[in-house]
């Protein structure tokens, strides 16, 4: 069993021209090999994406096309990324989405990847089961700990908040084993993080919405907490009926 402060980790963030890992591409990758003492090892780079970046997503990362041109495609440094990455317990928020970007690029380069087997910490699930942070977003929990900024949205001062955050996180945790055996659990939200009623407790959003968005392809933590919802409102029309005889006139 290792205990998390002799652990090695991965870190990495993705910059991509949008958020779709299919149509869109990688822009900017950062990579950090850490311990809980230091940086071991380090990754950053722009990539030439091949198309244009879009202006919604340079808004955000601030990376626009002549920054780009010049640089190396994405199929010339994935395989030294990947074994950087090697078996390291990957972290990162919302790292789900960085992976699939870096499954699909393999994929349509052809390069050898075993990404999907590597076990991974999403500072954002882990964030939500802390829960003393009003919001979850990285810079949110940067502010929260108190932690220096790194300046600009970029794939390599994200990592490094990301890393920080990450250590305040994993405090109350003495193993690797002990982490993901509570993270195999469901954590239930307080609010509603995304969409029209974003921001609303769940007993305050629409029966037909959570109907809706209870069969859509969102996080485990999102489906539960719908679900759960939804049963508690099933269950109290059924003691309503139950308790008022002429429900069925």
């Amino acid at each position: 069993m290792t205990l998390l402060k002799d652990a090695i980790f991965v870190c990495l963030d993705c910059e991509t021209t949008g958020l779709d890992p299919v149509a869109d591409q990688i822009i900017e990758i950062a990579v950090v090999i850490f311990s809980f003492d230091k940086a071991l090892q380090t990754f950053e780079t722009l990539i030439d994406p091949g198309c244009s970046i879009p202006e919604s997503s340079i808004a955000i990362h601030h990376i626009d096309n002549s920054m780009v041109v010049g640089k190396p495609k994405i199929q010339e440094v994935l395989p030294e990324i990947l074994k950087l990455i090697n078996r390291h317990i990957i972290v990162g928020h919302g790292i789900g989405l960085d992976i699939a970007f870096l499954l699909e690029a393999a994929k349509r380069n052809a390069i050898p990847c075993t990404l999907e087997s590597n076990a991974t910490l999403d500072t954002l699930r882990m964030a939500r089961l802390y829960g003393e942070s009003p919001t979850n977003s990285l810079e949110r929990l940067r502010e929260h700990f108190n932690i220096a900024s790194e300046g600009a949205h970029r794939a390599m001062s994200d990592v490094i908040v990301n890393i920080e955050v990450f250590k305040y996180l994993a405090a109350s945790y003495q193993t690797t084993h002990q982490l993901f055996e509570r993270l195999k659990r469901p954590i239930p939200l307080k609010a509603m993080p995304l969409g029209k009623h974003k921001g609303r407790h769940f007993s305050e959003i629409p029966l037909e919405y959570l109907q809706w968005a209870a069969h859509k392809d969102f996080d485990q933590d999102l489906l539960f907490s719908i679900r759960s919802e939804l049963k508690k409102r099933k269950k109290g029309n059924l003691f309503e009926q139950s308790a008022n005889p002429f429900s069925s006139l």
